[in-house]
């Protein structure tokens, strides 16, 4: 079983597309979103959710009215200011650090498990898929994609699946690096800008901390031949091997807003583009 992720420096390159049509063209598959910020790879590929799982993480305050003597105690400790006048918690502010908790004279304040998002199995057309969803302000991305990753392996050895087709979170955080841990190869999707250069570079500094095998796509190459050729000289001048060139195609928008891959939409030079490319994996 062989394991890879399509990541970028920055996000809008085009990844997520080039994950889509991966996912169409991959034998025996499963498939993972670890975008779970701002997850949109289920747009795509039109997941029928089969399980649906709660993700908890971190603590959060809760006041017991009953028992509070309403000193204000507390109020004055919490340096988030996430406990207001009349003794509500406000669970975006609160950082779940407990010294609330530990001042409280009568023990009125509890610590809970937050409940952060839910994560999911489903079945696609192309087959399984793991995915889930962060709740709104919530944190510990990069643990909520490391239960995706753990699941979308199981299930890929259950299933005796030749691949798992991971979709990275864009830049080089924390959900950046649980993408990677432990992947065979990283595809890094770039467009032909100085900020996508740039951003590109420092993810593959991180892959390659991680001794990961890294190889680049050149998104919408065509729209700066010349930002798309230095590109082309820094990869050959450092040894990062340069996969593919896919050009701009207003069809992939239009495949998108139908909700189809590019390798299920009209015949376009880009399905040979993505083709090649993955025939090279």
């Amino acid at each position: 079983m062989k394991q890879i992720v399509i990541i970028s420096g920055k996000g809008g390159t085009g990844k997520t597309v080039i994950t889509g049509a991966f996912a169409a063209l991959a034998k025996n598959k499963v498939m993972a979103d670890c975008d779970v910020d701002a997850a949109d790879l289920h747009l795509l590929l039109q997941p029928n959710i089969k399980e649906r799982h709660k993700f908890r993480s971190g603590l959060s305050a809760s006041i017991n009215k009953k028992i509070c003597q309403q000193c204000g105690k507390c109020i004055v400790a919490c340096r988030f200011n996430a406990i207001s006048d009349d003794f509500v918690i406000d669970h975006v502010s609160c950082e779940g650090c407990a010294f609330c908790s530990y001042i409280c004279p009568v023990g009125a304040i509890k610590m809970e498990e937050n409940l952060a998002g839910e994560w999911f199995i489903s079945e696609t057309r192309f087959g399984p898929m793991v995915h889930a969803r962060l709740g709104i302000a919530e944190e510990n991305s990069g643990k909520l994609v490391s239960l995706v990753r753990k699941q979308a392996k199981e299930l890929a050895e259950k299933n005796n699946c030749d691949w798992v087709i991971i979709d990275g979170a864009p830049g080089i955080g924390c959900p950046v690096i649980a993408s990677l841990s432990g992947i065979d190869c990283a595809i890094v999707v770039t467009e032909p800008t100085l900020s996508g250069l740039h951003d590109a570079l420092r993810v593959i500094d991180v892959a390659k901390h991680f001794g990961i095998a890294v190889k680049l796509v050149i998104n919408k190459y065509d729209l700066n031949t010349e930002m798309s050729e230095k590109i082309e000289k820094y990869c050959n001048k450092n040894g990062i091997s340069l996969i593919g060139k896919i050009g701009f195609d207003k069809s992939v928008v239009e495949a998108m807003v139908e909700g189809k891959t590019i390798m299920e939409y009209k015949d376009t030079k880009i399905k040979e583009e993505v083709i090649k490319i993955w025939e090279m994996l």
